[in-house]
């Protein structure tokens, strides 16, 4: 006769065979799979981006000059874009001398232009073809942010902010364009916000413009892909860069005030690696931000009446704070 215990050690058994001969042999082929799985990917990547045309705009400050850095490590052939030549420059000097491990024997080209100026960028993107025969990927990253309110801003504050922001940043697409679809090959990425997906008080010019950008690139992803080209948005939430520092006011002013939350937001180094990988792997769309304002996201397409009830709370608050 069998015994409780004799019956119990046996089924013990049983289970640490099945341990042993299946749950641990197919827990270590997994993370095997998912290994070689990431090795593919990050080999593709590395193939993707060496070598690569990327002209990245406002380049000499903040994510445009940590992006200019981690693709320049990627071993990309760089093309600085920006309004300060002699900070082209000095990035271009520092990136030339660089040391990593498969060293960039690219050196980076400078161009100089502003975004605000249309005319300046399509002999910009000439200059760019001209020198590098064609453009694999194409940043947009230059903007600016603003801050006031919307009864207080002038209508000039609003067209500042949508020229540098989307104008800027839609003609330089559009003026490399064709020579992607020519070639059936090109990458084209959006630095928006998450300002373009949310709205809060006091931003209304530099969401409006990213709310704009986004709707843009989303249409063009769709219409471009017959071309075989793609199209990545990144919507970051708080960067540590000087953006909020050289905000536009009402007035057109500069602001000159580091946020707290730019202050404690990402670094421009950790974003830019998130940009480097969404690219490398043809992202289509990635939100780069913390827990509240990715909850936020999703709580404005959700539950709008609770948002907007959040974001009139939040306007009184602060306009109490600025006020005392």
């Amino acid at each position: 006769m069998v015994t409780a215990a004799g019956r119990k050690t046996a089924e013990k058994g049983r289970l640490m065979d099945l341990t042993s001969t299946v749950i641990i042999p197919l827990l270590f082929g997994s993370l095997g799979l998912f290994a070689l799985f990431r090795l593919l990917q990050w080999m593709r990547m590395r193939t993707y981006l060496q070598g690569a045309v990327v002209v990245v705009t406002g380049a000499t400050s903040g994510l445009g000059k940590e992006c200019a850095k981690a693709f320049h490590a990627a071993g990309s052939r760089l093309v600085l874009c920006g309004r300060d030549s002699e900070k082209l420059k000095d990035l271009a000097q520092e990136l030339t001398t660089m040391t990593n491990h498969r060293k960039n024997l690219h050196e980076p080209h400078t161009v100089v232009f502003d975004l605000s100026d249309t005319k300046s960028i399509l002999n910009a993107a000439e200059l760019i073809l001209k020198h590098s025969g064609h453009v694999d990927i194409l940043i947009n990253n230059a903007g600016i942010s603003y801050r006031g309110t919307i009864i207080d801003t002038g209508l000039d504050v609003d067209k500042k902010v949508m020229e540098t922001n989307y104008f800027g940043p839609i003609a330089l697409t559009k003026a490399l364009l064709p020579s992607m679809i020519k070639r059936r090959q090109g990458h084209i990425v959006a630095i928006s916000s998450v300002q373009g997906k949310i709205s809060i008080p006091f931003r209304s010019a530099y969401a409006a413009s990213k709310h704009a950008t986004q709707a843009f690139f989303d249409c063009l992803r769709a219409e471009v892909e017959q071309y075989e080209i793609d199209v990545t948005v990144i919507s970051p939430g708080y960067i540590q860069t000087n953006l909020s520092l050289n905000a536009v006011t009402a007035d057109g002013s500069r602001y000159g005030v580091m946020d707290k939350n730019t202050a404690e937001g990402q670094t421009a180094a950790e974003v830019a690696q998130v940009v480097l990988s969404a690219v490398g792997q043809k992202k289509k769309e990635v939100l780069v931000a913390g827990l509240m304002p990715s909850l936020a996201v999703y709580l404005r397409n959700l539950f709008p009446k609770l948002f907007f009830n959040l974001m009139a709370a939040r306007a009184k608050k602060e306009r109490k704070a600025k006020d005392s």
